[in-house]
């Protein structure tokens, strides 16, 4: 009897430990799957740069066009290239003399009803995230109210809310400070 308790014991011990074994190699499997479905060759930061994709055995190309390249926005002596609104300290008032970059704005999607626009308002660091993201909602909502108000459909414009996370200085300072209390116009 003893013998065949031990032969069940051994059989117990040699199923449990085959056991384990799959559910880990099941547990690494479905890791891998998960891992691997998560991965993405998307490149979120290269919107106007040159397309730098490469087959297996060949050399990064940049023969695929721009589409934004020539685009007005991006010619530094056009007035559309300055895309910025400046707010004061704790405030989402739209100034006053940002109005004729508002209305060349507004102007050019007029001409354009399939263009579309994300306005970004932004912040700088005094205040607490929280805080930060409503603020930058209220600034962006402004602009796209200033926008609005000048004949852009709503359905042209997005206004969204990137509080204190992308500076466009860092904050060292009150002028620095100042640089990030703003709504960015991105032109899609």
């Amino acid at each position: 009897m003893t013998t065949m308790t031990s032969n069940s014991m051994q059989l117990n011990q040699i199923s449990g430990y085959s056991l384990y074994r799959r559910l880990n190699l099941f547990l690494i499997l479905t890791m891998a799957l998960i891992l691997g479905a998560c991965a993405s060759g998307v490149k979120l930061d290269d919107i106007d740069g040159p397309s730098k994709k490469a087959t297996a055995g060949s050399a990064p190309t940049t023969s695929q066009p721009n589409p934004f390249a020539n685009q007005p926005w991006n010619d530094p002596k056009n007035p559309l290239f300055n895309k910025s609104f400046y707010f004061e300290f704790d405030s989402y008032v739209v100034k006053a003399g940002d109005q004729a970059t508002l209305t060349t704005h507004a102007k050019f999607l007029n001409a354009n009803k399939n263009q579309k626009v994300i306005i970004q308002g932004n912040t700088d660091d005094s205040g607490t995230t929280e805080y930060n993201l409503a603020l930058g909602q209220k600034r962006s909502d402004a602009v796209r109210r200033a926008l609005n108000l000048l004949g852009v459909a709503e359905n042209q414009m997005e206004a969204v809310s990137l509080g204190k996370e992308k500076p466009k200085v860092p904050n060292s300072d009150d002028a620095a400070r100042a640089e990030n209390r703003r709504a960015d116009l991105i032109y899609q």
